[in-house]
């Protein structure tokens, strides 16, 4: 039985073409064999907000830190449930921008406690998150059974959350190790082949976009990236969730942790 993935990088190195036994499985069982606590650096940067803290100087923190997500505590509960994301403000600005002139009300004036009660209230799930003893496939399974890029390692002892884990940090990982690994037989095959990437109704933007219209296709397509084609229909560049924030000509080396 032969499957095709299309979610992820990652989604591919669990569900791949059937070969044999011994090379078909090198990498889930990599995977289970390492544990989230063997992929968290041993210095990273981890920013946490309190749910009652202002939007606006959330996001200035954000930026600040170098970081694109932060877990955030409740202090009434004490507990964390859930992460502000670069998702999120670009959410709010699609949501109340009306033009330059206007000021933005709800980004100055709203708490974080609000936004997620307002914006959330429909689509409100619970915070996924990972214990560090739990396996490197467990981790990679919720990554993409939710359909999320971060998550949130907290220790069951403690409550404290200690990293949070990307696609991107996994894969690095993995990268350390791959050459001493088996070659499956479906790492010899192109990407189109494995069925990843998007190939056909492709959203993209122009150099002359404006920024709230590139915005508006972040949310309605739901990507986290869009190419930038000039006038011939050549890719020139590539503009990104957090381009929002961070102008490329601003930004600061990015830790580990972003």
């Amino acid at each position: 039985m032969t499957y095709i993935c299309k979610l992820s990088h990652l989604k591919v190195l669990l569900c791949f073409p059937a070969v044999e036994e011994s090379e078909s499985d090198i990498y889930t069982r990599f995977m289970k064999s390492h544990k989230c606590y063997d992929i968290v650096p041993t210095s990273s940067k981890l920013v946490v907000f309190d749910t009652t803290l202002q939007v606006k100087k959330a996001f200035f923190a954000l930026v600040a830190n170098g970081v694109r997500a932060a877990p955030l505590w409740e202090t009434k509960n004490q507990s964390f449930v859930g992460m502000l994301t670069i998702t999120d403000f670009i959410n709010i600005l699609h949501r109340y921008y009306k033009s330059p002139m206007v000021q933005i009300y709800e980004l100055e004036e709203h708490k974080i406690e609000t936004w997620r009660e307002l914006y959330l209230q429909e689509t409100f799930k619970p915070l996924v998150n990972i214990t560090p003893d739990a396996s490197l496939y467990d981790a990679v399974y919720s990554l993409i059974k939710n359909k999320i890029h971060r998550l949130p390692v907290i220790d069951p002892v403690s409550g404290n959350a200690l990293y949070i884990l990307t696609h991107k940090r996994v894969l690095k990982f993995l990268q350390l190790f791959v050459c001493e690994m088996p070659k499956p037989a479906f790492m010899k095959q192109n990407l189109e082949e494995l069925g990843i990437g998007t190939y056909h109704n492709i959203a993209f933007i122009h150099p002359h976009t404006p920024i709230i219209k590139a915005l508006n296709i972040f949310v309605e397509r739901r990507v986290s990236a869009l190419p930038v084609v000039d006038e011939s229909g050549k890719v020139v560049d590539i503009y990104s969730k957090f381009d929002v924030i961070v102008p490329k000509g601003r930004r600061v080396k990015q830790t580990e942790s972003t």
